[in-house]
Parts: structure tokens; sequence; C-alpha cells
């Protein structure tokens, strides 16, 4: 089996995402609640809102990662 791993920093693989969201967790904040992925260094954030279909595009280099996982935390807040 080939692992895709979303969230380096702890090892987060885009089928546990998956399966957490089918599980009820549909916002990146409720994915970090469930495994801390996005929680770290924050550039695999826009990956999750992808997978959740949140309409985000991948992106392999994420400047100032800390501030683009406070920036989804923020939105998260306000939908």
């Amino acid at each position: 089996m080939n692992r895709v791993y979303v969230c380096s920093c702890f090892g987060i693989t885009e089928e546990e995402v998956r399966e957490r969201a089918a599980a009820g967790a549909g916002t990146p904040r409720s994915i970090a609640s469930a495994c801390k992925a996005g929680t770290d260094c924050g550039s695999c954030v826009r990956r999750i809102q992808a997978l959740l279909g949140r309409g985000a595009v991948p992106s392999r280099h994420a400047a100032g990662c800390r501030a683009v996982a406070e920036s989804v935390a923020a939105l998260d807040e306000a939908a």
C-alpha cells in the first residue's frame, strides 16, 4: 500500500484524514483536534482543506506556515 502523507510533523496520511472526515471531522480544526495534523508547522492545512472539499488548492510550500494555520482557524470560527 502506498501511503501519501499529509502531515509530516505527526505522520498523518491522506487516508487517516479521510477516515476522520467520514467520522464527522469536517473542518481543518476538527481534524487537528482528532489527530494533531496542522497544529505544528501548518504547511499541511491547505492540503487538509482540499481533502475536505473546501476548495483550497494544495500547496507544497506555504510561506509563513504558522500564519496560514492561524488564518484557517479564524476562518473556521467564522464559518
